[in-house]
């Protein structure tokens, strides 16, 4: 468990058979929480736009705000592999200014970028600065409002175009691939069609491993999404907690002189 998790060690785990567990993750709590369990990889998403940030999707992002959650999650990780989200707008003008975007990351603590679609020249620009790419193809929700919404992608005649992006970004040389909200059969031709590891999310069991936000699996979302699964209650709990909390201050019991300096 002391061992560094670096992209080749990621991608050496689908030819021995093992999964890979992915969270995303915003902070140092949730990070050192994240590293301690045991693992893999940790992705600053672009996600923290609406799970942490209160926006309505994740294109408000900036890249400033992605290296400022990359610097704090960055704090409480030893061991696991940190990937950071090129947000919305960093990486689609060129490759050139993708490698910057990526530095920008990897200089705020990110072993590895990830970005989304078939931007193969992108890819290989970044690689050869020397950073790791993780890929993401069938739903990419920086292009949500050409989707019309957050849908399955990958249904009937889409399936071959989203097998054929996966094959472009594994042969441009991502360590790994998300696959997100695609059918089950579909995510196992890609996972069998390409030599990187598939991570996925709403792609059913056959994937090389699975990434969830970690506060879709702790219980704090308001919202049950099919693809994921609460561990715990976490968002009751802390209600309570704090329920708790202010009906002791509001009755004089806390704090006692256990409390006082």
């Amino acid at each position: 468990m002391s061992d560094r998790v670096t992209a080749p060690s990621v991608r050496a785990m689908k030819s021995g058979g093992q999964k890979v567990v992915c969270v995303t993750a915003y902070d140092a709590i949730f990070g050192r929480l994240a590293d301690a369990a045991g693992v893999d990889l940790i992705l600053v998403g672009d996600s923290v736009g609406n799970t942490v940030m209160g926006q309505p999707n994740m294109l408000g992002v900036s890249l400033e705000d992605i290296a400022h959650h990359t610097q704090a999650v960055a704090r409480g990780v030893k061991r696991a592999l940190l990937v950071a989200d090129l947000p919305f707008g960093s990486y689609q003008e060129s490759p050139a200014q993708a490698v910057r975007s990526a530095v920008t990351l990897v200089k705020a603590g990110a072993k590895a970028v990830k970005l989304e679609g078939e931007f193969v020249e992108a890819i290989q620009a970044i690689r050869k600065a020397g950073i790791p790419v993780m890929g993401h193809v069938g739903m990419t929700p920086q292009s949500v409002h050409s989707y019309g919404g957050f849908k399955v992608q990958g249904q009937g005649r889409e399936a071959q175009s989203v097998l054929n992006a996966a094959k472009a970004v594994d042969e441009a040389g991502a360590f790994a691939i998300v696959l997100e909200l695609i059918p089950a059969v579909l995510a196992n031709e890609i996972t069998s069609a390409v030599s990187s590891p598939t991570i996925g999310i709403g792609a059913g069991r056959g994937c090389d491993g699975e990434i969830q936000i970690i506060y879709d699996i702790l219980g704090f979302s308001v919202r049950q999404y099919r693809h994921t699964k609460p561990y715990v209650k976490g968002g009751e709990l802390m209600g309570e907690a704090l329920i708790h909390y202010v009906s002791e201050v509001r009755e004089r019991a806390f704090p006692t002189e256990e409390q006082a300096i």
